[in-house]
């Protein structure tokens, strides 16, 4: 990029998820925190039919009330997936009376949560067109959206969590009895639902009971084929911290204890606050917790984000129970609502500087992946070639009329 240039920022928002409504919220707050001094904004929506479309309308939150597709400024496009042509290949479809055309892209802000987008899928094809993008890499994020996939990482690193059992929804549908019956002797009341990929809240659910954990199963198997049921920690405060860097280079924010009148935080309380109300959305920030228990607490978030080679930011979560210091982990969530802005901000770093570190974050992970070698020549044609050549000899050959 030549200096003085703005950096052209593609914000990807929407997708094939659940969570849709989520992501064009998360996009909006990105889209308004850059600073249009030094980046140009391309909006890329996803709709919740795969469709991928650009246009001056997608920049406003409000043009989402109805079906922002049918607007006259809004078209289609496509990512190029041709290393050589970093952008948006517009209007792709074009016929004879208007040409397609290839708007440059510096980085992509990917911020669809959820499947589709948050899970190593677009990772992964951002990889493929080996354009720089914001966050977890393809690895680190389908780590982290998969909770059974990840726990097993976590395990093995030595990284404490909950008491857990998974199972797959054919094993529900053909056995429910057996599978209550397991989960009930083996967990105390309360245990949580939760199918194993997405986020948001949503399709999960608390069981104080059998009736309950029989409903909430058949809510979680509509959202996944593999469910994990966690045991519940009574008497427990839930602590977040974030983590935000590459590598080695790693560092973590200070922690938050979220409050709420419910048993876990709802979809809305998550999202409807926005980078600065989330600061006083029934929070407190710090957490009340003494120096070496936050410290530690810190060093683990560290060390998960490391287990599942994270990249850019994350948010994870623990239960803690003060008075015994005992801590176990939750969940990492590589895209979190508002990017765990109020916590960077209690740190020193407000919004606009965090989606700046973020895009630079992009940038010096492209670079280090150029310096892997992907090009190896051999003779391996050439000898195959050879010996399909003499084995061919002698051999009659037979033609059909």
């Amino acid at each position: 990029m030549s200096a003085g240039r703005q950096t052209t920022v593609a914000v990807v928002f929407g997708g094939r998820s659940v969570e849709h409504d989520v992501s064009i919220v998360t996009a909006s707050q990105v889209m308004r925190g850059l600073d249009r001094e030094r980046y140009e904004v391309v909006p890329v929506y996803v709709s919740r039919e795969g469709g991928w479309y650009g246009g001056e309308p997608l920049l406003d939150l409000g043009s989402f009330d109805g079906d922002v597709t049918a607007n006259d400024a809004v078209y289609p496009l496509l990512l190029s997936p041709d290393t050589r042509h970093h952008g948006l290949l517009l209007q792709p479809l074009a016929g004879r009376f208007r040409r397609s055309r290839l708007q440059r892209i510096d980085v992509v802000f990917p911020t669809i949560h959820g499947t589709h987008g948050e899970d190593g899928t677009l990772q992964g094809l951002l990889e493929l067109a080996d354009v720089p993008y914001v966050g977890c890499l393809t690895l680190g994020s389908a780590l982290a959206n998969d909770k059974i996939s990840a726990r097993a990482v976590l395990q093995q690193q030595g990284i404490p969590l909950v008491p857990a059992l998974h199972f797959h929804r054919q094993q529900w549908r053909d056995d429910p009895e057996a599978l209550l019956a397991s989960i009930m002797d083996r967990f105390a009341w309360p245990v949580f639902i939760n199918p194993a990929t997405g986020g948001s809240s949503i399709g999960t659910g608390r069981a104080d009971d059998e009736s309950l954990l029989r409903a909430s199963i058949d809510v979680a198997t509509h959202f996944d084929r593999r469910i994990l049921v966690e045991q519940g920690i009574t008497g427990h405060v839930e602590i977040n911290c974030s983590v935000l860097g590459n590598g080695p280079a790693l560092r973590a924010s200070v922690l938050e204890q979220p409050l709420s009148w419910e048993d876990f935080l709802t979809y809305e309380e998550k999202y409807l606050h926005g980078p600065e109300g989330m600061k006083s959305a029934g929070r407190i920030i710090p957490a009340p917790l003494d120096e070496g228990l936050t410290q530690r607490i810190q060093e683990l978030a560290i060390r998960a984000f490391r287990a599942i080679d994270g990249h850019g930011i994350a948010r994870i979560d623990f239960f803690v129970k003060p008075e015994t210091e005992d801590v176990w982990l939750g969940e990492i969530n590589t895209m979190p609502g508002s990017l765990a802005a109020w916590l960077w901000q209690e740190s020193g770093l407000q919004f606009s500087e965090l989606l700046d570190e973020l895009v630079n974050l992009a940038r010096a992970a492209n670079v280090e992946k150029r310096r892997n070698s992907y090009d190896f020549r051999s003779d391996l044609i050439s000898l195959a070639r050879q010996r399909g050549h003499k084995g061919n000899k002698g051999r009659k050959s037979f033609s059909t009329d």
